[in-house]
């Protein structure tokens, strides 16, 4: 015979977790380590990434 599998019920409020705050501009930002030096300006910069969207945006040092 076989195992029963329990599923998991995902709660209204689970499903959209997060999303929701990135659409309403409250982004989780992070500094991202992999590229310190932007080619077009020439400088070093500080770029900035999403935890939850993956959004980047750069900031001048």
């Amino acid at each position: 015979m076989g195992d029963v599998v329990q599923f998991r019920r995902v709660k209204p409020g689970q499903k959209a977790q997060g999303k929701t705050l990135c659409k309403h501009g409250f982004h989780k930002w992070r500094i991202w380590k992999e590229k310190d030096f932007d080619v077009k300006q020439g400088r070093l910069v500080t770029v900035l990434r999403c935890a939850r969207c993956d959004t980047t945006k750069t900031q001048a040092l």
